[in-house]
């Protein structure tokens, strides 16, 4: 009887286990755009072919992952990154203060910010102008 109860317990257990890593992982999908300057346009690619380990780092610790950025010169003849990231953590502000007060990330944005000109319809306080996601699939 004891030897049943304790396969009983065990089988819940692992049920339950096999659940929870089964379970989705809450994400939420961003996407912003900004201007980059023609004449640091080299540079801003350089500083990304290569980011710094603490940049990325920091990344991870905010709970951020699959960060791209796209380029493309549009018709206006300026060209602008699209960027994209997915959030897994649970107070996105709090994670976006932190990543802000890093010192290493301070200084990755005093490389990339000059490279950079915001979109004047941004919201107030943004420096990449949010974007609206009208669709997506899995």
């Amino acid at each position: 009887m004891k030897v049943m109860r304790s396969l009983a317990v065990l089988a819940v257990v692992l049920l339950w286990a096999a659940g929870c890593a089964t379970q989705q992982t809450h994400v939420q999908r961003y996407g912003s755009v900004i201007g980059v300057k023609e004449d640091k346009l080299d540079y801003y690619k350089t500083l990304h072919a290569e980011p710094w380990q603490g940049v990325l780092d920091n990344l991870k610790a905010c709970h951020i992952r699959n960060y791209s950025i796209y380029l493309k010169k549009m018709d206006d003849g300026k060209t602008y990154l699209f960027s994209y990231f997915e959030y897994t953590g649970h107070d996105f502000d709090a994670d976006m203060k932190k990543m802000a007060d890093d010192e290493t990330v301070k200084k990755w944005w005093k490389e990339t910010d000059p490279c950079q000109f915001p979109l004047t319809n941004r919201k107030q306080g943004e420096w990449w102008a949010s974007m609206e996601e009208v669709f997506h699939s899995d």
